[in-house]
């Protein structure tokens, strides 16, 4: 998988523990990178970019970045945006999406 998918894959990507008691609680970005349907959107990949997400993004950043799997065209919005929290989150999200494309890809 070339790190331009993983980045997309991860950036399309919430954070909650991923196994407790041996049921699985999946996180928001990896339950929105299982469902879309993207080629390489393993179970595997998705969990391995939700634990990164939850080691460098806050909740509300991973609320942000999940949305982007349904609305890819959002994720263009928030990085073009004036706003100084989109800046800040975008520069977030690209930290995220380089250590979960060094990790997961």
């Amino acid at each position: 998988m070339k790190p331009r998918h993983i980045l997309l894959i991860a950036g399309a990507i919430l954070a909650f523990p991923i196994l407790t008691a041996g049921a699985v609680h999946a996180g928001k970005i990896e339950n929105a990178c299982v469902d879309s349907g993207r080629r390489g959107a393993t179970r595997s990949v998705c969990t391995c970019i939700q634990s990164v997400a939850n080691r460098t993004l806050t909740n509300r950043d991973q609320r942000i970045a999940a949305s982007f799997f349904k609305d890819p065209h959002r994720a263009q919005e928030v990085r073009q945006s004036d706003r100084s929290t989109d800046e800040s989150f975008w520069k977030r999200y690209k930290a995220f999406g380089s250590v979960a494309s060094q990790s997961c890809g």
